[in-house]
């Protein structure tokens, strides 16, 4: 049985810092591409970085130079260490995996979410 479990969400002031980890069990975690994506309330869901099979990474515009995407193949773990935060990043944060994505999954592919976790919640006040 596949589950994604995220943690380390919470409330923080503008510029501070949060890593969300998302625990996975019931498959290796780098044998699929996989993201972290974030919804807001009466917004789209969007993709805010992604990592592939070879551990390559892409992140959204919106968040260069401040969010990282990573994984310990060991623990079966992905992270996302956010720093610089703004209120504009305060959302539902979502890791999830894409089952059927190519093992490069470049930024041409729309991630799909084959397997994805309840979430965890990031509030940033200015």
């Amino acid at each position: 049985q596949v589950q994604l479990v995220e943690s380390g969400g919470g409330s923080v002031q503008a510029g501070g810092s949060l890593r969300l980890s998302c625990a996975v069990s019931g498959y290796t975690i780098s044998t699929y591409c996989m993201g972290w994506f974030r919804q807001a309330p009466g917004k789209e869901r969007e993709e805010v970085a992604r990592i592939n099979t070879f551990g390559d990474t892409i992140r959204a515009d919106s968040v260069k130079g401040r969010f990282t995407i990573s994984r310990d193949n060991a623990k079966n773990t992905l992270y996302l260490q956010m720093n610089s935060l703004k209120p504009e990043d305060t959302a539902m944060y979502y890791c999830a995996s894409d089952r059927g994505a190519p093992a490069y999954c470049g930024g041409a592919y729309q991630l799909k979410l084959t397997y994805w976790g309840q979430g965890t919640q990031v509030t940033v006040s200015s």
